[in-house]
This record gives structure tokens, C-alpha cells and sequence, in this order.
């Protein structure tokens, strides 16, 4: 990636017309061939940019160019629809090139799956002797995210969710109607979890039968004291 600090004026032409006049600005090359114009302002959004595949060439400065004080022309062009950026340098204040090597891209935390892993192991969210049966108990409409027995030895159904709306508590729904039709199952409760529940999802809840968990997922790493909170 190549960091330039100048100033300089931008040309776009393609679809529309745009023109930004002189000012110091960032300009970004990227190693896909993009090359985007920032200024100290619009958080990460871009004054213009141009996307890959694109070509970029640096043009000899002609006469008229070079007495307005023009040092050095940018054209980069696209190659699909022909739109043109045309930069002109009129002084460069930073020039720097950086190999940032092979991006393992982004690692989301707090998904679902961190989320039914971390119940799972403190089952006990759930109530006291509550014991895990299985993650991903598979059913013949695809699988509930944990099964657990509750004190009592009954089945307990959990479907686990960021955040929690009415088509979670209706997939739950699906998944108790079917699994309690099975006599090595049945009964069968549900509790449906989530770290935020809508209150339309509360109410339908409610209505079904279900219980709900509002989960911290920083409690739940050991990372503050708060707890997780039955309803």
C-alpha cells in the first residue's frame, strides 16, 4: 500500500462529473489497484475514489499544467467502464510504501456459535441442575442449538441468538412442535436466548410457553459481574 500526502486537485469523469480543487488531501494506492482520495474529514468515507480493475499511470506534466504549478499528473483509469480520475500534484509532503502482507480477514466475535459454546459450558444460565445433552441436537428440520435436561430430568430445548426477534422465537416453535412428537423426548421446553430480545419477541414468547435468557456475553467470558437474567 502506498500512503501519498499532497496537494492536489482531482478530476472525475464517468457516469457523473466532479471536480475537488486544490487542498491537501491522502491519497491511498492500494495493492488491489484501487486508489482513493481522502481529506480530515468523513470518517472512512472517501472524497472520490477509483474501484479495481483499474490502470494507473503517472503522465508527463505539459506546459500549461506545469505553470499553474503542477509537478506531477495521476491518470487512473477503469477498465470496465472507462470512467477516469485525473489527480494533479502540486507538492507532495509524505511519500511511503508499505507491504502489509496476506489480510486473514475479519474475526467476529460474539456470533452465535461463541455464544452457544459459552452456555453449553455454563449451563447452569439455564437453572440449577441443568445438565447439557448436546450442542446442535439435530431434528428433522435442521438442528436446535442446545438440549439440555432440567432438574427434574425433563428435555429443554434452547435456540441461541445475538439478537433476539419474533423469527427466532418462531424457529424454536417449529422445533418443540416437532420434538415433542418423539416419546424419547417428549416433554419437551423451550427457552429461547439471545443477548437483546425484542419485545414483540417477549410477548410471542410469553404466549408459546417459551421462556427467554437475555445472555452477557462479557459475563459469560469472566470479563465483567454482570449475569445473565431469566424471564
Amino acid at each position: 500500500m502506498r500512503l501519498v500526502v499532497a496537494r492536489c486537485s482531482v478530476d472525475y469523469a464517468g457516469r457523473l462529473s466532479a471536480h475537488l480543487p486544490p487542498a491537501t488531501r491522502l491519497l491511498v494506492l492500494k495493492g488491489d489497484g484501487s486508489v482513493l482520495v481522502h481529506s480530515d474529514s468523513l470518517s472512512y468515507k472517501p472524497l472520490n475514489w477509483m474501484s479495481p480493475p483499474c490502470t494507473f499511470v503517472v503522465e508527463e506534466v505539459d506546459d500549461e499544467r506545469a505553470s499553474a504549478g503542477v509537478v506531477e499528473l495521476w491518470r487512473v483509469t477503469q477498465a470496465k467502464t472507462a470512467d477516469l480520475l485525473v489527480i494533479s500534484i502540486y507538492e507532495i509532503l509524505h511519500d511511503s510504501t508499505h507491504d502489509l502482507g496476506v489480510d486473514p480477514g475479519l474475526q467476529k466475535d460474539g456470533v452465535e456459535a461463541d455464544l452457544q459454546r459459552l452456555l453449553a459450558e455454563q449451563i447452569d444460565l439455564l437453572g440449577d441442575g441443568y445438565q447439557l445433552v448436546r450442542r446442535e441436537y439435530m431434528t428433522a428440520i435442521g438442528p436446535v442449538d442446545i438440549l439440555a435436561r432440567d432438574a427434574a430430568g425433563a428435555h429443554v430445548a434452547v435456540e441461541i441468538k445475538r439478537r433476539g426477534g419474533i423469527d427466532g422465537v418462531e424457529q424454536l416453535t417449529r422445533y418443540l412442535e416437532l420434538m415433542n412428537r418423539d416419546p424419547l423426548l417428549a416433554p419437551v421446553a423451550g427457552v429461547f436466548a439471545a443477548q437483546s430480545i425484542a419485545p414483540q419477541a417477549l410477548t410471542l414468547a410469553a404466549d408459546r410457553g417459551i421462556r427467554t435468557l437475555l445472555l452477557d456475553y462479557d459475563a459469560m467470558r469472566g470479563l465483567d459481574f454482570g449475569h445473565a437474567k431469566l424471564f
